[in-house]
C-alpha cells in the first residue's frame, strides 16, 4: 500500500484501529449475510456504518472478494480505477484493513480515513 502511494508522492497512511474494527465487521457482514456491495441490505453506506460505530474519519472504501491473499487483492485494486483512486489518495492518512476467510471468500475491505 505504502509503496504504491510512494510512487506518486503520497505520504503513508498509517494503521487505524477504529478503521480496522469496522473493515473488519464489513467484510464479515458480507460473509455472513451473503452479499457484496458497499451499500449492505439494509441500505447503509459506508458513512453510515461508520457513523453507528462512532467513526468521524471515514473518507472512502475498498471491497474485494475471492483474492486468496494481500497480494493478489492489492493487484486487482489497482488494476482498477476507482479501487486505485482511493489507494493513492494523498489526503487520506490512516487505514484499517479487514478480511474474513469462509467458503466463498475471502472479503477484503479498506477503510481510509483523514
Amino acid at each position: 500500500m505504502n509503496a504504491e502511494r510512494a510512487k506518486v508522492g503520497c505520504s503513508p497512511v498509517t494503521a487505524d484501529p477504529s478503521l480496522a474494527k469496522l473493515a473488519q465487521a464489513f467484510s464479515e457482514d458480507m460473509a455472513i449475510r451473503d452479499f457484496f456491495d458497499h451499500t449492505d441490505p439494509d441500505g447503509d453506506t459506508p458513512w453510515d456504518r461508520a457513523k453507528s460505530a462512532g467513526v468521524t474519519n471515514l473518507g472512502g472504501e475498498n471491497i474485494a472478494r475471492g483474492q486468496a491473499d494481500a497480494d493478489a487483492v492489492m493487484t486487482a485494486w489497482m488494476n482498477s480505477a476507482g479501487h486505485r483512486a482511493n489507494i493513492l489518495n494523498c489526503d487520506y492518512k490512516t487505514l484499517g484493513i479487514g478480511v474474513h476467510y469462509a467458503p466463498g471468500g475471502p472479503w477484503w475491505t479498506q477503510d481510509f480515513g483523514f
